[in-house]
Formats: structure tokens, sequence, C-alpha cells
């Protein structure tokens, strides 16, 4: 094989160890220790950190002044073979903060401003503004401009996930079009996506609606192409993402009424009674998932079926109402993930798919023997909640494994954040695990990322996990943030230039819409401010007059810590109010005949 030998541009992020500034150059080191030399260039510049709707942020008068050892950055260069060895030229610096130790990410707004900034994208996009919010012409796909697509397709899960995108931009900021946007695709997903099965008394939810000449085709079974004619569980329970974020902030009754008939299909119909766990996949007549129509997803299940109930929606139930029902169920969904996921006997990376009897399927459509990163990281994130509520030392065990195998498998430890899909297990004469189809970087996982360290730093205190949350976060909010056409893209090279082919150009899709990216805000700043850098949160309310039961309202704003968090102050409608129980994180809602706006301020103990 010839020599490589070629120029190539691409990007170093780590920490600078010196700077030369008679020569120009300094060294930097990657996140796992190596060190790397870069030279400025009569035309390199920099930039500052600099969130959605911000202008320009120029370091290039100051860059040479920050390069000091410990300073974090990323650099965007070339790469070229001289007779020494290759010579790194730096062309663009991104700097996360102005000193060492510095990330403006940390700011006790910063999440908030960029929730607001993406929620605007997507209200704009699908309504024209907050003026004219109708549900009738939402479309799943958008262009990366936010330009609607003609196929007026209008799938439940993305309707949901946006709903809950609003939701939680309502908690952040109190601000009231977030709010209707929420409460109104809450109600169009029951006018128009919800089937009340009045035999078995459940609800199950629609795929999604087409639009065609102002008449509705309902789409029952899935379409999408891992479980075209089925009724994968997955959908069933990103359905119930938005509108239970929705009953969080407005005590809904009807909202919590569909929440426990959909519960109710999923022990009914989903639930493997003998065995534990649920199945993947139902048949959409029989609903027995057993049925040989649903060929590879017969009898089986995933990580979908199991661990994305916490996320999506049971954590969020469980604050809302702490109902220990809603407890145990948390609690049985990460026992099963804990007992059956493992396998590191024969990879670093946990196994997802599962038939019957909880043997691994390694044969399963796309995914055969390979690991997604994101729901590794997952699961290192939903079991810190879940211990918060009920300590077992093997979730604590499981998550510390994730945590610590996945930055030399997962991560990319030269450029900064993290990889999409990857082969479990090395063959034969292989050092390296192989990524699948690309070496790119999707949003989702990102975020992933970022919260799983970051709520393992804030619980269990290691500086480690702090690091790997602040270079997670800084990859996050340097490379995918669309300054020009507004909030995130859907994936990166692995260089972190955006990447814009496909179904990946675009901001509305069967896998995006304004979920992700607002989740991210709500919990990383729930997470910074109350649990590592010690700032308060303001958090909002709308309850329906006596919508709550016995007019109380939960306001833990995640599964946190017992006692790590309190209430200093309330005020309804803007005058405080003194009614509360502090320690226990309630409000006693005032006996009006019509919906105050309850800010609750929360503090660090």
């Amino acid at each position: 094989m010839n020599e490589l030998k070629f120029e190539f541009s691409d990007t170093i992020t780590g920490y600078v160890t010196n700077y030369d500034p008679k020569e120009k150059i300094f060294a930097l080191k990657t996140s796992d220790n190596r060190e790397f030399s870069a030279r400025l260039t009569a035309i390199t510049y920099a930039r500052g950190p600099r969130n959605l709707s911000e202008g320009w942020c120029d370091y290039t008068d100051k860059m040479e002044s920050l390069l000091t050892p410990g300073q974090y950055l990323s650099v965007i260069g070339i790469f070229y073979p001289e007779p020494k060895g290759y010579e790194f030229d730096a062309k663009v610096l991104i700097f996360s903060g102005d000193g060492v130790g510095k990330f403006r990410l940390e700011e006790k707004d910063w999440w908030i401003t960029q929730a607001k900034s993406v929620a605007d994208f997507y209200i704009n996009a699908q309504f024209g503004g907050p003026d004219t919010i109708d549900y009738n012409t939402y479309r799943t796909m958008l262009s990366l401009t936010g330009e609607r697509k003609a196929d007026h397709r209008q799938e439940t899960d993305t309707i949901s996930r946006m709903v809950y995108g609003m939701a939680s931009t309502f908690l952040l900021t109190g601000e009231d079009r977030f709010l209707e946007v929420a409460e109104k695709g809450t109600q169009y997903l029951r006018d128009h996506m919800r089937f009340y099965d009045m035999d078995e008394n459940v609800v199950y939810w629609y795929h999604g609606i087409d639009v065609k000449h102002g008449r509705e085709h309902k789409v029952f079974a899935s379409e999408f192409g891992d479980d075209y004619d089925g009724i994968p569980m997955y959908e069933q329970i990103y359905a119930l993402a938005g509108p239970t974020q929705t009953y969080r902030i407005t005590g809904d009754p009807a909202i919590m009424k569909d929440i426990k008939m959909t519960i109710d299909l999923f022990d009914k119909f989903f639930l493997d009674k003998e065995k534990g766990g649920y199945f993947s996949h139902i048949d959409p007549v029989s609903l027995d998932p057993r049925s040989e129509s649903l060929g590879r997803n017969r009898g089986r299940k995933n990580w979908n079926s199991l661990g994305d109930h916490a996320p999506a929606y049971l954590i969020n139930l469980w604050l809302a109402t702490g109902d220990p029902k809603y407890k145990d169920f948390l609690v049985s969904t990460a026992d099963c993930i804990a007992k059956y996921f493992p396998d590191y006997e024969h990879s670093p990376f946990v196994q997802e798919k599962f038939m019957e009897d909880w043997s691994h399927d390694k044969k399963w459509g796309w995914q055969q023997n390979r690991s997604v990163i994101g729901h590794n990281l997952k699961i290192a994130w939903n079991l810190l909640r879940i211990d918060s509520l009920e300590h077992k030392e093997e979730y604590l065990t499981l998550a510390r494994k994730i945590a610590e195998i996945m930055p030399t498998v997962g991560m990319d430890t030269q450029r900064g954040g993290w990889y999409d899909v990857m082969e479990r297990e090395l063959a034969p004469g292989e050092t390296c695990y192989r990524h699948v189809w690309h070496d790119r970087k999707a949003w989702w996982q990102q975020e992933q990322a970022i919260l799983a360290y970051q709520i393992m730093h804030g619980v269990l205190k290691d500086e480690a996990y702090l690091k790997l949350a602040r270079e997670s976060a800084a990859f996050y909010n340097s490379f995918f943030l669309d300054y020009d056409d507004g909030a995130v893209y859907f994936n990166v090279l692995n260089s972190g230039l955006p990447f814009l082919l496909g179904n990946e150009r675009l901001k509305g899709s069967h896998s995006m819409s304004a979920y992700h990216s607002i989740e991210l805000c709500y919990l990383a700043q729930v997470y910074q401010n109350l649990l590592y850098t010690k700032q308060p949160l303001d958090l909002y309310f709308k309850p329906l007059p006596h919508g709550f039961p016995g007019d109380i309202l939960r306001v833990e704003p995640d599964i946190l810590p017992k006692g790590s968090v309190k209430i200093s102050a309330v005020w309804v409608d803007g005058n405080p109010w003194k009614n509360f129980d502090a320690d226990k994180l309630t409000v006693d809602i005032p006996n009006l005949n019509y919906r105050p706006k309850i800010k609750v301020r929360l503090i660090p103990v």
C-alpha cells in the first residue's frame, strides 16, 4: 500500500498546553491526552461562543491572549504532508469561553434562550407565526429553511414531539405562545390521531393522517420501513410525550384519561406477563405481538419498547402525579435494563434487540449485531434519574460502566462529539470498532451524552464526568446550531461541518421535530443550575381550575437526588404566594375560577 501523503482538512478539539507567540505555534491536547501542534496563519480568525438568535461573536483580536494553558477550544484547519511529518495550519478557532474553565453555555439562561429560538423556528415554519396557529397546516416534513413540504402527511409522533418542545419552553419561559401551541397540538392529537377501542376500553394512536383536498385519510399501522404494517410500541410511547409534558403545566383531566388508557393498552397487549418487558410490535388487527403478520417483528423486544417509556413520558408522569404505580413502572423498566442489556463479556456496547425469552437477536433488519451510541448513553442518563427515586446498586454499576466505556469507543476524542451506529464486536484482525454506515454525528445522540454526563457529575460529583459533559455540550453548541436558518442541524460530519444531503438536510422528518433539541435545553438548564453551577431556576405553570387532584401542583423539575432542591419563592399572577411546601416541592393552587400563571423559583440546597 502506498504511503498516505496528501493534504486534508480536519478539526482538533482540546486544551492548550503552550503557545509560542514568536513562531505562532500552539500545542493542543485532546480529551484522550494526545498532543498536536497548530500554527496560526495570516488569515486565521476566531469566534467566541454564540447562541441561537445572537450575532457574530468575534474573538480574532484576542485569540492569542486566550491561547493559555488549559484553555478549551476547537480548531478547524488543514493538515499538510511535510518531510518531517504532517503539519497543521489553523484556519478557524472556536472558543467556548473567554478564559480557562469558562464555558458560556453554563450561564443561568443559556439553554432557555436556545429553547425559545428553536421553538419559535418551528412555530414560524409550521404555522407562519404565533398569531396563526392551525394544525391543519402542519407537515411532518420541513426543509432546511423551515419550508413545509408538499406531502401533507401528519405523523402522530412528530406532532407529539413538537408539543413536548413547546410545553418545555413554556415551563422555562412562561411565554403564552408556547403553551398555546402545546395545548392546541394536544387537542389536535386527541381529535385526529386518537382511537378509542370501546371493546377493549383502551386508547391507541394512529401512525398519522394524510390530508388531501381537505379530507383526512387515517393511517393506522406504521408506514415507516422498520415497522411497516405493525403497531410499534415506540410510536405509542411517543404519542404520550407531548401531552404528558403539557399535563405537568395544566393538570387537564382529559389528557390524564388518555394517558391512563394508553398505558392500559401497553399492559393489556404489549406487556409480556410471563418473561417481563414489553414487545416491540403488535398486529394492527388482532393486537397480538406473536402474529405471523409481523414478520421479523414477531415476538420481539428491544430498547425502544422498554427503555423509551422513562424519558418520553413516564418520568414526567411521575413528576406530575407522584403516583406510586408510575414509580413501580419506572423501577420495573430499569430492573429489566440492568438485568438483560449488559453484554460486556462480548462487547463494550449494550445489547439492544431481543427475542421473546430475552435471548439476543443479532439478525434483525438493519441493526444486526450493531449498537446505537445514543442508546448506551440514554441508559446511563435514565438509570441515574430512576436511582434518585429508588436506589439500587445495579443501576449505578451499569451507569458507571457505560459512562467509563463509551468515551473509548463511541466518542470522537480528537474532534469532539459522539458517533452514531457502530459494530458491537470486532472482526478477526481488527482493533478498532467499525462505524456501520458513516462517521457522522447526529444531534440527538449529542443530547444523550450531554445529559448523561451532566447528571452523573451532578449526582456523583465526579470531575471526570463534568469534563465530558462540558466537552460534549461545547461540541454541540459549536457545530449544531444553524445560525442562518434557525434550529439545529440533523447531522454534522466528523469534523463538525453540517451534512446537508437527503433526509439529513431536513429540519422536520419522521425522526426530527422540536423534541430532542428542546428536551436538551430544558434538562441541561435544570442539571446545570440545580446540581452543579448552583444557580436558581424559574419554572412556570398554568393549571386549569381544579385540574390537579387536591389542587396540589407538583413542581419538581426532574427526578433529582432527594433534598437537593427546594422552592424559595412562588408568585401567582405576579403576586407573592406563600402557600407552598418548599421541601416537598408542591404548591397549593389558589381557588380561582380562571387559570392563574404560577411562577416557581427553585434553588439548590
